[in-house]
């Protein structure tokens, strides 16, 4: 059984050990681990991956969790335990949204057709502009921002582990996650579509920056989320299309929006859903 471990919390000295004593102790083989210092900010960040020898055992991980808390209570860190084994069958997915209607209206009908096997658990937005989307299809529905559409990160997590969301899809959720929040979901669970063909066009318009140098194919990335933004090693799906020379650039993202973004996106979870891909030390793999 594959496990993923998280913990965060201010630095200090000694917080891995006791996790990682504990996984050897009970015989699990630690199959890749990650920690990272943010002396800035005084955070410590760490993510473990561990294969345990037993079958998918509820009380098993259960108690890997209650030993968990304890450790967290004691170094004050805020630690998950996470399998994908435990509904790997139909895992959880938390629809995170904005503006665009598109996209999660193509992972709902995925979903109602079979496409892509998995529960959407929750939806989550900084503006109210899907909100009849999850209204319409019986999803709990939360608005996490502002009346600028600044968003409550810490509530979004809290979202997560209320929903027991196993991945959360970024589904034109255009607000960028901050680190913390990106290790407590580390480990291939944050999915994001990015509207642009990375590495080629990062930021914030990649249609703009296309089209300023001439480019007649245009496309679009999902990808797993790490703290550097859209950094361009962890594809999961592209998927682009091509114009005519001289199609006026309202209509290129027109396209882009309404037909190449969500099929690309949608064919990215199913990758991740059905575990063909995953995230292994920042490198999508095969599975």
């Amino acid at each position: 059984m594959e496990i993923i471990i998280t913990a965060v919390g201010p630095d200090h000295k000694g917080l891995a050990d006791p996790i990682v004593h504990h996984v050897t102790e009970i015989g699990a083989n630690i199959s890749e681990i990650q920690m990272f210092d943010h002396r800035e900010e005084a955070i410590f960040a760490m993510m473990l991956r561990m294969d345990w020898d037993i079958q998918s055992n509820d009380e098993a991980i259960e108690k890997l969790r209650g030993v968990m808390t304890q450790i967290a209570a004691n170094k004050e860190l805020s630690i998950r335990v996470w399998s994908p084994d435990e509904r790997a069958d139909k895992p959880n997915i938390a629809i995170c949204v904005t503006h665009r209607l598109e996209t999660p209206l193509a992972i709902l009908h995925a979903i109602k057709s079979g496409e892509l096997n998995a529960n959407p658990a929750v939806m989550i937005g900084n503006r109210d502009t899907c909100k009849e989307i999850a209204v319409q299809n019986n999803i709990n529905w939360h608005n996490i921002g502002d009346e600028n559409g600044t968003a409550d990160d810490e509530k979004m997590v809290e979202l997560f582990d209320q929903y027991k969301v196993d991945y959360v899809a970024l589904a034109r959720y255009m607000r960028v996650l901050p680190a913390e929040s990106c290790w407590k979901y580390a480990g291939g669970r944050i999915i994001n579509l990015h509207h642009g063909l990375l590495p080629s066009f990062p930021g914030l318009k990649p249609y703009h920056d296309a089209y300023s140098v001439n480019m007649l194919t245009f496309g679009c990335t999902c990808h797993f989320i790490i703290p550097e933004l859209d950094a361009g090693n962890q594809i999961i799906n592209q998927s682009t299309f091509s114009v005519l020379p001289g199609t006026p650039l309202k209509k290129i993202i027109r396209i882009g929006q309404a037909d190449n973004e969500p099929k690309c996106l949608v064919e990215g979870l199913r990758r991740v859903v059905n575990r063909e891909v995953k995230l292994h030390f920042h490198r999508v793999v095969a599975t």
